[in-house]
């Protein structure tokens, strides 16, 4: 494994404070970091993850904001439902604003599928949210020969007999070349659970989502967006970019991070922060445009 630097250790290692709040009979968990004076900060994982793959960048934001990252239901260590949909995902994310003390509008961002996520609640609260910042969420053109349910398919959780066989067997998806082992490895011990006869996955197998008009609800954000993508990401290429970009008037920053994939957070987690900042910075103290029309 490559050298752990001293400012992935300290950011680890840093003060939090976790929690649940219960969301139509499902136990969401939480942490956060900070004072919860600070305007918030809800940062949203991707498909299969969890709140642990912030855990590297939440304490980074802590100087200026209050930041929180939940598990949806279905992931982590929240609680499983007999059904998922982005609406009930949405409306997680805003529970936990409340559990977590958030009182002023606070910024979301969503990784994956956490900024689909966000883009619905972004549509469905948007009066309740200062901003959204995208990160690599494909939103793509309509197609009305795609089958009805999304997610992916995968069979029983395999239960490993030892935590080193499990973490063996911890992938990113999409595949993708693996950088920053340390950030990948504390990762994958998080995704885990000790159960009967071994270890095995947090995340529930059996999620699947009706079909979602996201792009309906991405035009209909009214709050301020920003979109960030990997510039070697396959699923935001510079065509989905842009169309996502069309659907909101051309009317927010877009961002490439150089030299990351899909899986940003992991690949470049300094320079996507200093990105995040500037953009912070710069909501802090300017006007937004006004769409065209």
């Amino acid at each position: 494994m490559s050298e752990v630097p001293a400012w992935f250790t300290a950011a680890i290692e840093a003060p939090r404070t976790e929690g649940t709040v219960e969301v139509d009979g499902t136990d969401i968990h939480y942490l956060e970091w900070g004072d919860r004076t600070k305007p918030g900060i809800v940062l949203v994982h991707g498909g299969s993850a969890h709140a642990h793959w912030w855990a590297h960048l939440a304490p980074m934001l802590s100087e200026r904001y209050h930041p929180v990252a939940l598990d949806l239901s279905g992931h982590g260590d929240s609680g499983r439902r007999q059904e998922y949909s982005f609406e009930m995902w949405a409306e997680e994310l805003m529970s936990v604003c409340v559990a977590c003390g958030i009182d002023d509008p606070p910024i979301l961002v969503g990784h994956s599928m956490g900024g689909l996520v966000s883009i619905v609640a972004a549509a469905l609260h948007g009066e309740r949210l200062k901003g959204v910042v995208i990160v690599d969420s494909p939103v793509l053109r309509p197609d009305p020969e795609q089958e009805s349910l999304v997610g992916r398919t995968f069979r029983e959780l395999k239960v490993y007999p030892d935590l080193d066989t499990a973490l063996g067997r911890f992938r990113l998806l999409p595949r993708q070349p693996t950088s920053n082992e340390f950030i990948h490895d504390y990762i994958a011990r998080n995704s885990l659970r000790e159960v009967d006869g071994g270890w095995s996955w947090k995340f529930d197998p059996s999620i699947r989502l009706k079909r979602t008009a996201i792009h309906e609800f991405l035009a209909g954000i009214e709050t301020r967006v920003a979109l960030f993508r990997g510039e070697l990401s396959e699923l935001v290429t510079p065509d989905v970019s842009d169309y996502m970009h069309e659907l909101l008037g051309r009317n927010a920053p877009v961002v490439a991070i150089p030299n990351a994939y899909h899986h940003l957070i992991i690949d470049e987690p300094l320079a996507f922060i200093a990105a995040l900042r500037a953009i912070l910075a710069d909501w802090e103290h300017s006007i937004p445009r006004k769409p065209a029309g």
